[in-house]
């Protein structure tokens, strides 16, 4: 059999430069350590600066290295196993939660939560639901999750005012406070059901500064619907550290890769 034509494309100079850079790391650096800066790095390997960052950008993408503000490019420890399977069937802030509780507000939900809150619950397609029925404002809980003392996910929740009727009647909350309240009123619902997603995604401003990332620095979106009453209870819009996670999803069957 001949030779394909994609076999005969030669290997790009910043891929081959990602291999030489990662033994280097293997064997002349330790964890944490600071890497010399672009200038000195292009100088050793004999490379143009833009060729060095894209070999050190796809190092990052791969939980190499990792790029911290105010610091430099670090070697990044192992990547941290996080399990975010929907086998465990429960809300959010219950059991065990890793999760922390730091703010939350009624706010205007963007045009993809709409969809998704209106979207069929067996499907998850979009229903006819327009956009006159879809929520004016919901709660949107912020919460942290950190592993070793160190911030690797940040979550949005949005949740209606339907799904958390009592708080109507509570005394008015504000902050940490009113978002624990909101993760309480959710217990008091059946949930049905869960369905995730996964995609690839660049830093916000907003999760970058909280992740001690800089913005546009890829990261893991991990999009979960919970299921109660027939509809779309709540949505979280989780954004993992790139670098330092690795997701584990257990034994499920209902997992989607987003493309």
């Amino acid at each position: 059999m001949g030779t394909t034509q994609l076999e005969s494309v030669p290997e790009p100079k910043y891929w081959h430069l990602k291999t030489v850079i990662g033994e280097a790391l293997d064997s002349e650096f330790q964890v944490g350590e600071i890497l010399p800066n672009e200038r000195e790095l292009a100088a050793r390997f004999g490379v143009a600066r833009a060729t060095l960052r894209q070999a050190l950008e796809q190092l990052e993408l791969e939980g190499r290295l990792q790029r911290r503000r105010g610091v430099g490019t670090t070697v990044a420890p192992p990547r941290v196993g996080v399990d975010v399977s929907t086998a465990q069937h429960r809300w959010p802030g219950s059991g065990d939660d890793s999760w922390q509780a730091v703010d939350c507000a009624l706010t205007p939900p963007p045009a993809a939560v709409v969809r998704l809150l209106a979207a069929d619950t067996d499907t998850g397609e979009e229903t006819g639901t327009t956009a006159a029925d879809a929520p004016g404002t919901v709660y949107a809980v912020r919460r942290l999750r950190a592993t070793h003392g160190q911030a690797v996910a940040a979550e949005q929740l949005y949740v209606p005012a339907a799904s958390v009727p009592g708080l109507a009647d509570a005394d008015p909350l504000t902050g940490p406070a009113l978002a624990r309240g909101v993760l309480r009123e959710l217990e008091r619902l059946p949930l049905e059901g869960q369905d995730r997603s996964v995609e690839l995604g660049s830093a916000r401003a907003d999760d970058a500064r909280e992740l001690d990332r800089l913005p546009g620095a890829p990261v893991l979106v991990v999009t979960t619907r919970y299921l109660s009453g027939g509809r779309t209870a709540a949505v979280s819009v989780a954004t993992y550290r790139a670098d330092t996670c690795r997701l584990t999803f257990g034994d499920v069957g209902d997992l989607q890769i987003a493309s």
